[in-house]
């Protein structure tokens, strides 16, 4: 480490720790300014006091202004001891590898998601409807557990049924069931989240006062609890509010099947994805927007009409 240099003006003396080495500083040219004069503000003619060296100079600013500074000392040490030892940071967690051989199905299907975000500026309110059935024909009686991060659980409910506290667990990375119904079941979860606050581009998050998401690869456990894996397929649909103002246009997955006002100065839109999907894919757009519209025919003589939405000055 680079030595570090103790200094205090006047006649007291400076004691040194007990536990750091003392050097002699190396020569330097007494005029200020020259080339080699990498201590110009430092001393010379160090002399060796008990366990450590000092060095006295007269301070030639000083004595510029008046005669009584030119008597005026500086005591220096250099400390060569190692520095403190520096505060340790947390490890991080090193990624898990996952290997093909130890892929297990999972214990719980989802069929249908429905989802509904409830958008605001300082806080977003997301409820999760969900139709689980068991991974195999057996059935299951193992605790159904669902990732989660950065969220905060207002409720959760079981075929109607708030679940009282110890029939779950949260840590800050799950939710876990401990006995859910081993047959098929709906649950509905809602969870608080904190867009404006999300720096991580994953889940939803806002940008330029526009909502968006990324879901891939695991952004969706940032959103609500689920179980965030490819292979849990489900057909969704997500329903969507906000302010009109600030958010006039709001997009998700699949085709748009209803939208209107609603009191207060908002509206909402509602989207149905028909086709299985994983969570991953999940998307939702929600801001100042306009699109560019177009439309073709395929090959079975459909139209379809073709919108791309961009910010209005791109």
């Amino acid at each position: 480490p680079y030595p570090r240099l103790l200094a205090h003006s006047g006649s007291e003396e400076q004691n040194p720790q007990p536990d750091q080495e003392y050097q002699r500083l190396p020569y330097s040219s007494s005029k200020r300014g020259s080339p080699g004069n990498k201590y110009s503000g430092c001393l010379a003619n160090l002399t060796k006091e008990g366990s450590h060296w000092t060095g006295t100079r007269s301070n030639p600013l000083l004595s510029l202004h008046s005669s009584k500074f030119v008597s005026k000392r500086t005591a220096c040490l250099i400390a060569t001891g190692p520095s403190p030892a520096a505060t340790e940071e947390p490890e991080m967690d090193l990624p898990k590898e996952i290997f093909l051989k130890d892929y297990k199905k999972p214990d719980y299907l989802f069929d249908t998601v429905d989802l509904e975000f409830q958008l605001g500026d300082e806080k977003t309110m997301v409820t999760s409807k969900i139709a689980v059935s068991p991974g195999n024909e057996a059935g299951n009686s193992s605790p159904l557990t669902l990732h989660g991060c950065d969220l905060k659980l207002l409720s959760i409910k079981i075929n109607g049924t708030e679940l009282k506290s110890d029939k779950y667990t949260v840590d800050p990375r799950h939710l876990t069931i401990l006995t859910p119904p081993a047959g098929v079941f709906n649950m509905e979860i809602v969870t608080e989240i904190y867009p404006q606050l999300n720096t991580s581009l994953e889940g939803l998050y806002r940008s330029t006062g526009n909502f968006c998401t990324q879901c891939e690869a695991e952004g969706f456990r940032k959103i609500t609890y689920f179980q965030d894996r490819p292979d849990v397929m489900a057909k969704y649909t997500c329903r969507i509010e906000g302010d009109k103002t600030l958010y006039p246009v709001l997009l998700s997955n699949g085709n748009l099947i209803e939208q209107g006002d609603l009191e207060g100065g908002k509206h909402y839109a509602l989207w149905e994805d028909p086709f299985k999907k994983p969570c991953y894919l999940f998307a939702l757009v929600a801001g100042q927007l306009e699109c560019r519209e177009d439309s073709f025919v395929t090959c079975s003589g459909r139209k379809v009409t073709l919108r791309i939405w961009t910010p209005a000055q791109d």
